[in-house]
């Protein structure tokens, strides 16, 4: 990701796709270093009331969630948390997006089909991606499942 950012070829959604998972963890971790590199201390968010559009078919495992969502907010190589603090603290503003906005989450069957495997915290009935939906829930985001 970093050749793509110097060569200015992180220009399309989808480039991580192909990504297996430590791949996509390692996407992640370039992804929120160079979105603080470029916000350098000042909030970049797109004016509230905006909607983004979430591609489920594209979330196997959590880490491709987490650059799913980054690009659907952010655009290509795009960060929005790698995980559930970060997402949290993402949906706070500062990081994108300024609530309050709307979430249309396509195929979200298909990711909850995916995520429901995964519990959230061990011990706890709720699955991740019931817990996703809650942490996102808990701010001023209207979220549409399609």
């Amino acid at each position: 990701m970093w050749e793509l950012i110097r060569t200015g070829q992180l220009n399309r959604k989808g480039l991580w796709h192909s990504l297996d998972q430590p791949g996509r963890r390692a996407w992640l971790s370039v992804a929120l270093w160079s979105s603080e590199y470029q916000r350098r201390g000042k909030s970049a968010d797109i004016a509230p009331g905006r909607a983004f559009v979430l591609d489920g078919q594209q979330v196997h495992d959590v880490d491709s969630f987490y650059c799913a969502i980054g690009e659907a907010v952010n655009g290509p190589g795009g960060y929005f948390g790698w995980n559930l603090d970060a997402l949290n603290d993402c949906l706070r503003g500062g990081w994108g997006a300024a609530l309050p906005f709307t979430l249309e989450w396509q195929h979200a069957e298909v990711a909850r089909s995916r995520l429901v495997e995964h519990r959230a915290v061990q011990g706890d009935p709720a699955t991740l991606f019931e817990l996703i939906l809650n942490i996102i829930g808990g701010h001023d985001i209207e979220v549409v499942l399609v």
